[in-house]
């Protein structure tokens, strides 16, 4: 289907909506954030140190846990109703946790240096519970899959939700208002994650902050990057390495035949449980249980749902230890996890207002277009535009592949963005300050001048001051770090942080002491 044809019935609907008093609920939206960032010690090197305990425990912590290495923190936000209580949740959490990691620092971007090699990644540990321990074992059996480098790159995830108000009038829109209600919201979800595989590749060149890579991070492997200098490489159109070949990605899918099928809930639990229960044979020389040490949780394609990289991913609530695809059956789509956002050098945060604003509207004008099912070369299409915007997004004559033609990124990137004018308009609310507008308004600036991109000011500078990657994405995180020690905390936050800690480490403490089966039965159970 024509482009053209996609943004008439998007912007039918649009109005429709509004014809039926629904600009409400349309704004009514819920956004929530998961920030990773390595500790690093003073020389930029992966910290070695276990996860500080005034922070709590990262097992049950709500907001503050790790990810693939004791090292690489991760903060989560809960739900928000607007970007800026978001971020100011954000902020709390990052002026909690400075105040506790002594002279450490956390890695202003999505890109590690890993000075000491591989062995110097310390995996997570999460306690002797056999929760705990599966979470560890997982994380083990990646990196003996992947190798660890892959693992300590780290990422902004935008995580979103319609209103519930909003789908019974989407549903008088498209003209099934006896569709039964969840089956629905589902299926808009899915058509909404369709269409950021379509156009996600918009978002490495908006937002894409890491084209060039410490030298470290390669491990003495051979690479087609190019030399900055003795200790960086990096690509001269490159918007976002981490989203390109070299970052973490499942490389064994074209030959395992396992892809995940976004046509339907049904058909994306089937593929994802298809995988999880199906050997590998290479993974199976890695070995399961060895010397009476885990290596990995199982031999199968993949180890648990995690384990598959997307850009974009549907999210149940699960409660328990219930399994994603089960609590996908039982109980449906509740948000959609947006994964390609590299952290941004240059805020403290990682992220701001104006780049969440644009993330927002982006993802309802993802929902409200028309979404066929992906066929096979279509996603072939959609692979080579990720990775050709990762790799060289900033290039003019760059085409992607659209339908059976190829275009100009900047040509489809500017039909999006100005697709999204009446969207915007309507977030606006009125408001003076029109900050959806505003936002979309910067990143049409960055489609027409590439060197407003964060990429490119990144190496602009780099090449400005004469410094390799190391030196700058030091000097930002020391920057953001003196930022963020200076921006103190509300005490009655501080206090309810505080608590939440000592709460996590009590709840870790019961969940090791009310473990009343082997470790292998866990697994065994879990996987039943």
């Amino acid at each position: 289907m024509e482009t053209s044809t996609l943004y008439t019935h998007c912007e039918t609907r649009l109005q429709q909506i509004l014809n039926l008093g629904g600009a409400r609920c349309l704004r009514g939206t819920r956004i929530g954030l998961e920030k990773e960032s390595l500790r690093v010690d003073a020389d930029g090197s992966i910290a070695r140190t276990p996860h500080p305990r005034a922070l709590g425990a990262a097992l049950t912590h709500p907001w503050i846990t790790t990810d693939y290495s004791e090292a690489l923190l991760e903060f989560i936000t809960p739900p928000c109703d607007t970007p800026g209580e978001a971020l100011a949740f954000l902020r709390d959490l990052h002026a909690f946790t400075y105040p506790r990691i002594g002279t450490e620092y956390l890695w202003a971007t999505s890109m590690p240096c890993v000075l000491a090699g591989e062995q110097g990644i310390p995996v997570a540990r999460y306690g002797d519970s056999n929760a705990g321990r599966m979470k560890t074992v997982y994380r083990l059996g990646l990196g003996h899959r992947y190798g660890r480098l892959m693992q300590v790159i780290a990422g902004v995830h935008f995580n979103f939700s319609m209103g519930d108000c909003f789908w019974p009038i989407y549903q008088q829109v498209l003209g099934v208002p006896g569709e039964d209600a969840r089956r629905f919201r589902d299926r808009g979800y899915f058509g909404m994650i369709r269409n950021l595989q379509r156009l996600g590749w918009l978002i490495p060149y908006l937002f894409g902050a890491s084209p060039a890579v410490c030298r470290s991070f390669l491990a003495g492997k051979p690479t087609t990057l190019a030399e900055f200098d003795e200790s960086t490489c990096y690509e001269p159109w490159a918007t976002s390495l981490r989203m390109g070949d070299i970052g973490y990605q499942n490389r064994k899918e074209e030959e395992s035949g396992i892809k995940a099928n976004y046509d339907s809930l049904e058909g994306y639990v089937r593929g994802l449980s298809h995988a999880i229960n199906t050997p590998s044979p290479e993974y199976a020389r890695i070995g399961v249980e060895v010397d009476g040490e885990y290596r990995q949780l199982n031999a199968n394609i993949l180890q648990i749902e995690n384990e598959y990289y997307s850009t974009v991913r549907p999210k149940p609530l699960t409660e328990g230890d219930e399994r994603p695809t089960v609590a996908l059956e039982r109980r449906g789509v509740a948000y959609v996890e947006l994964r390609s956002v590299d952290v941004n050098a240059f805020d403290p945060l990682g992220v701001n207002e104006s780049q969440l604003r644009f993330l927002e509207a982006f993802m309802i004008h993802a929902l409200l277009l028309d979404s066929p099912p992906i066929g096979e070369l279509e996603r072939f299409a959609i692979d080579h535009n990720q990775s050709a915007t990762a790799h060289r997004g900033r290039d003019p004559s760059l085409q992607l592949m659209r339908n059976d033609e190829r275009v100009p990124l900047r040509v489809w990137a500017a039909e999006v963005l100005e697709q999204m004018v009446p969207l915007c308009r309507v977030l606006d609310d009125g408001h003076a300050e029109q900050p959806y507008s505003r936002s979309l308004a910067e990143q049409q600036a960055k489609v027409a001048d590439a060197a407003l991109t964060p990429s490119a000011r990144m190496l602009a500078l780099m090449c400005e001051h004469e410094q390799g990657f190391h030196e700058f994405a030091r000097q930002m995180s020391l920057a953001h770090a003196a930022r963020l020690r200076d921006a103190g905390l509300d005490p009655a936050r501080e206090a309810m942080l505080e608590a939440e800690a000592r709460e996590s480490l009590a709840r870790q403490r019961r969940m090791e002491a009310e473990d009343d089966v082997s470790f292998p039965e866990y697994l065994r159970r879990y996987f039943r």
